[in-house]
């Protein structure tokens, strides 16, 4: 299962959640294997709220959404809730500094999907989608930016510059038919704006930032290319990831470790966001988005080692 976040992305599978108890030893034989895709853990250096309503949710087992009565591990990937055993209130809440679209395939299995873990963590700041219900960004495609790699993408670090530059083609569906006027009133308000990415980036981030909002599309690479093609999504700003490795421990065969899950790509691309474009230093701000992920993750390796042994 693929998100298209760097080149694309693996997407977790809720349901495989169950494991043994945890096997120290093992675990740590795990990380120590160069060849396994374990290696390199950066989730062990994230600053987490405490994850023990996970710990005794995983003990007493499935339980019901509140909302809908289907049983599930840990939360309801159809309604965005935590289950019963997992009181909403001890569920960490992250704060983003820009809204955040998901756009889901209809053929995704809901349960496989990490996209539910950033609603559920930043429930004010993320909205799902499902494919073909999303909405029109053209009006606002100067302020928008979409997650997928093209031969026009640019890096985290150049949004703000590229966006300003996209700003005067973007709104416009022909360059040659667009109006000057504008164009021409902001060359000479702001003359120096086009040429130093730096006073870019500077003046956007006291007005707020020009970008906000980023769209991410959840799909297996086979399927994702009905959702990028499609006329709403067109005329946008395309942002790649291209230096971030995987923790997903399902990797599809023949994949390079590049290819993120859903929540992975968001939580990368906050984490560069903050530090390339707002200009201030990372302190964990995010971290909590992985607040799922990393459990599952540890859960996982726990039953493969134990099934090892």
């Amino acid at each position: 299962q693929l998100t298209m976040s760097l080149n694309s992305s693996t997407l977790l599978n809720e349901e495989n959640t169950q494991g043994p108890k945890r096997n120290t030893e093992c675990l740590e034989s795990l990380e120590l294997q160069t060849s396994s895709s374990f290696q390199d853990n950066p989730l062990q250096q994230l600053q987490l709220a405490s994850q023990e309503v996970l710990e005794k949710a995983k003990k007493s087992g499935r339980s019901k959404c509140p909302r809908c009565n289907s049983s599930r591990m840990f939360y309801c990937y159809t309604c965005f809730v935590p289950v019963e055993t997992v009181p909403t209130k001890e569920i960490p809440t992250v704060k983003l500094p820009l809204k955040i679209d998901i756009i889901k395939h209809p053929n995704e299995t809901d349960g496989k999907s990490t996209a539910v873990h950033a609603k559920l963590l930043a429930p004010d700041d993320v909205t799902i989608y499902k494919y073909p219900c999303i909405p029109e960004y053209e009006d606002n495609r100067h302020e928008i930016a979409l997650i997928f790699p093209g031969p026009n993408s640019v890096s985290v670090k150049d949004i703000a510059f590229h966006l300003q530059k996209y700003t005067k083609k973007g709104v416009c569906d022909s360059d040659d038919d667009c109006s000057r006027e504008p164009l021409l009133k902001q060359a000479k308000i702001e003359p120096k704006e086009e040429k130093n990415p730096n006073e870019c980036i500077s003046s956007s981030r006291s007005e707020g930032t020009r970008l906000k909002k980023i769209i991410f599309i959840d799909s297996t690479w086979n399927q994702t290319n009905k959702i990028i093609t499609d006329e709403r999504l067109q005329g946008l700003l395309q942002i790649e990831l291209k230096t971030r490795k995987t923790c997903f421990w399902r990797h599809q065969k023949g994949k390079p470790d590049t290819y993120l899950s859903t929540i992975e790509a968001i939580y990368y691309f906050l984490v560069d966001y903050h530090q390339e474009v707002l200009k201030e230093s990372y302190k964990g701000q995010y971290d909590n988005l992985l607040f799922f992920f990393s459990f599952m993750y540890t859960l996982i390796k726990n039953a493969k080692c134990a099934g090892q042994e």
